[in-house]
């Protein structure tokens, strides 16, 4: 393992891929465990520059740097301060989200925003400006930071405060800013580790539609599993769930003992080699066909696990692995109410493609939040998986890009490995204002990625 400076840390040499695990590229993965190892390993990051990685969840090449230098800022993971009292938490950015249940849970406090994964950091959090399944309430992660601190280019490590241009360029600005080196985020209080579920079945997508818009305003949290493989009249048949955190009263008097445990299961994980093509039209048609038959038509009142109900395939470590090692590729986008016409026409394209996705997820967004390349914004939001060897991807989710972007919509660039830079600017409108403060604060261009290179972000 070659050596950093003194003023650094050790580094390595490795193939580096996103969550999707495709298009992997090589880079010198540095490992700060301090402030100070992290200012020297931006200042002598070398000609190609560098881009800070949190846990790796991104799913395309948003935390990759062909050349160059990609930082791990997971050794950066201490729980600095708690006011229990307040519900806020101070931590350095490489805490996960994971962690922070396990501290602020006991204390009846819950993160206010969490995706389908709690293995996150905090920086990554921000970086990507997360959204859950509570967006139409809550709005995204950076909604709830009241500061960050953020070492940035020269060296030099800024308080950044919400409203300030600088904070919104970097909430969802993929951490091309700078390094997020700590956050204080404001908290969900909580009586209990559990969430009250209600889940129906919807026979078609216009049914599943309906359902979501006249009755998502009575719940914290909703989300829709889709099945894109149904035609026909079943077309875009979904299992609909939403809840909100049990109160204490809802528990049976045995889980009334502990009503903040928080001891997610764990199965054994995915072996490390799966073969290609397990994941198929059949194989997964078989799977949406009995996820959809053996959910109840209407169940209300369900007490779920928090793991559970937000993190169902963090039981599985390394899940990523089954769709084998060719991989996969995530695609989300969104589109704004007014436009169903456009989510139907892309709902029934996918089903004629029979693309063979069973992570599939339909969702309703809120309010926009501030960050400049932030993804939310009031609409549609489709979010699914498929391998990526399926013949032809990679021309259909073109087609698929210049459909949503023609409709107002955007698709996600932490979950982005293939869009085309021309289609960028119509889908996120501040993108000349995040290049020109870029330009300001990193004229070297110190901090780069591979996703920031191909998009010319």
């Amino acid at each position: 393992m070659p050596a950093e400076s003194a003023s650094a840390t050790a580094s390595e040499t490795v193939a580096v891929t996103g969550w999707g695990r495709t298009a992997p590229s090589a880079a010198r993965l540095v490992r700060p465990r301090s402030y100070e190892e992290a200012v020297g390993a931006v200042r002598e990051c070398g000609a190609r520059g560098g881009i800070p990685r949190g846990l790796g969840r991104a799913y395309g090449d948003a935390a990759q740097n062909a050349g160059g230098a990609v930082f791990d800022m997971t050794g950066l993971d201490r729980v600095l301060a708690v006011d229990a009292a307040d519900g806020t938490v101070r931590c350095d950015a490489g805490v996960s989200l994971h962690r922070l249940m396990e501290v602020l849970l006991p204390l009846g406090w819950f993160v206010p925003v969490t995706p389908g994964t709690r293995y996150v950091t905090v920086g990554g959090a921000i970086g990507a400006d997360i959204h859950g399944k509570n967006h139409h309430v809550s709005g995204s992660f950076s909604r709830h930071v009241l500061s960050l601190e953020l070492l940035t280019a020269d060296g030099s490590v800024r308080t950044v405060a919400p409203g300030t241009p600088l904070f919104d360029a970097t909430a969802g600005g993929m951490g091309l800013t700078g390094v997020i080196l700590a956050a204080t985020v404001r908290l969900q209080p909580v009586e209990t580790t559990y969430v009250a579920v209600d889940t129906e079945r919807a026979s078609d997508l216009d049914d599943l539609m309906a359902r979501l818009t006249t009755g998502d305003h009575l719940y914290r949290y909703s989300v829709a599993w889709i099945d894109l493989l149904a035609r026909g009249a079943a077309t875009g048949r979904a299992v609909l769930t939403r809840g909100d955190h049990a109160p204490l009263a809802a528990l049976p008097a045995r889980a009334r003992r502990a009503p903040l445990s928080f001891r997610p299961s764990q199965l054994p994980p995915a072996p490390s080699f799966v073969p290609g093509g397990l994941l198929n039209r059949r194989t997964v048609g078989l799977f949406n066909e009995i996820w959809f038959r053996k959910t109840p038509r209407a169940r209300t009142g369900e007490l779920q696990k928090l793991s559970a109900f937000f993190h169902p395939l963090d039981g599985v470590p390394h899940w990523n692995r089954v769709y084998g090692r060719s991989g996969f590729v995530q695609y989300q986008f969104v589109v704004g109410y007014g436009e169903e016409d456009a989510l139907r026409r892309i709902v029934g394209r996918i089903a004629r493609r029979r693309c063979p996705s069973f992570l599939a997820v339909l969702k309703r967004f809120g309010e926009a939040d501030p960050g400049w390349l932030s993804f939310p914004r009031p609409g549609w939001t489709l979010a699914l998986d498929i391998p990526a060897t399926l013949p032809g991807l990679g021309a259909f989710l073109d087609e698929l890009d210049e459909e949503v972007a023609a409709a107002g919509g955007r698709v996600y660039l932490a979950k982005d490995s293939r869009l085309r830079p021309d289609l960028l600017t119509a889908m996120y409108p501040r993108l000349d204002d995040f290049r020109a403060l870029r330009a300001e604060l990193d004229p070297r261009g110190v901090f780069v990625s591979d996703l920031a290179r191909r998009l010319s972000l």
